[in-house]
């Protein structure tokens, strides 16, 4: 494993971000943290970038203890913060060449790595331009070339998609798969949004600093089974008896609603609704989501 974390804990006083997180990361894929703010995935976050020491456990990136020899891991990662870490009254190229500063690449090797890198990114004709002047997604990509600009063998991004709109959302995880496929670079994403979470080629979920599942996204959703029929009612926790007595399904009171996972939820749906006459006023179904595994593992909804 390329990122390998055991039994990791961190508290701060008498809070507990993360309880005993254990799971590894396979050169060459995208593994995608999951969980909603307050969760515990910017803390695990900042332990893999060096930014904090865990309080138990280890975490190792690349064979390197990201505690005992950080500045190893650092030239190993690239990082993508969740907050914007450019200088808007700078170009995109002085931007870069600041960066490869920081890592002692100078001269024509560094010119020559920050026209492949844009390059790479579409950001070649945007070189001179002031940072202050993009787009939110074309900001994004400049994070990602600072990240890259050294040649890290893991690339950590933080919520990369904050503040973007879907389009630019969806053209910046085209660049994060272009990464994985044509440059074999690992990619740690922490989010709370589901359909970038889909593109994953897997997820630990966490939930109040634990993680409650771990897998490809489709292995995830395949735990339900059958599909997902929500029905409003007026008085969802007195039908449940009733699903239980009438259909044997154990259905959950949600939100003036009840949740039923079952196969063949078309005809479910038919039958419950000529099974209690009056009492269903609408009814909507769907295949098994993230959104569903989370509710399955922790009770809570993931937003």
């Amino acid at each position: 494993m390329i990122v390998s974390v055991e039994n990791l804990t961190r508290e701060y006083g008498a809070r507990t971000a993360l309880a005993g997180v254990s799971f590894g990361v396979r050169e060459g894929e995208i593994f995608g943290v999951l969980g909603p703010n307050g969760g515990g995935k910017s803390t695990l976050f900042r332990i893999l970038a060096t930014m904090l020491a865990p309080s138990t456990g280890t975490a190792s990136v690349a064979g390197y203890d990201v505690e005992r020899k950080a500045a190893e891991v650092r030239r190993r990662i690239g990082v993508v913060f969740q907050s914007q870490s450019l200088d808007k009254k700078l170009t995109v190229f002085e931007n870069l060449r600041a960066q490869g500063y920081l890592f002692a690449m100078h001269g024509r090797a560094l010119a020559e790595r920050i026209d492949e890198v844009a390059s790479r990114l579409g950001l070649a004709d945007r070189r001179n331009d002031l940072v202050d002047t993009l787009s939110g997604g074309l900001r994004r990509r400049v994070e990602i070339a600072k990240g890259l600009l050294h040649r890290p063998t893991v690339l950590l991004m933080d919520e990369p998609s904050t503040g973007l709109d879907p389009g630019a959302r969806r053209e910046l995880w085209q660049y994060v798969e272009e990464l994985r496929d044509r440059q074999g670079i690992t990619v740690l994403v922490t989010t709370h949004i589901l359909d970038e979470a889909d593109r994953a080629d897997r997820l630990l979920l966490l939930h109040e600093g634990k993680v409650v599942a771990e897998g490809a996204p489709a292995d995830l959703k395949a735990r339900i089974g059958g599909d997902v029929v929500i029905l409003d009612v007026d008085e969802p926790a007195l039908l449940l008896p009733d699903l239980r007595a009438r259909f044997g399904v154990e259905g959950v009171a949600q939100n003036g609603s009840v949740r039923v996972e079952i196969g063949n939820g078309h005809r479910f749906i038919a039958e419950a609704v000529e099974a209690f006459p009056g009492a269903i006023h609408s009814v909507a179904l769907h295949k098994p989501t993230l959104e569903d595994v989370f509710l399955d593992e922790t009770g809570a909804n993931l937003t």
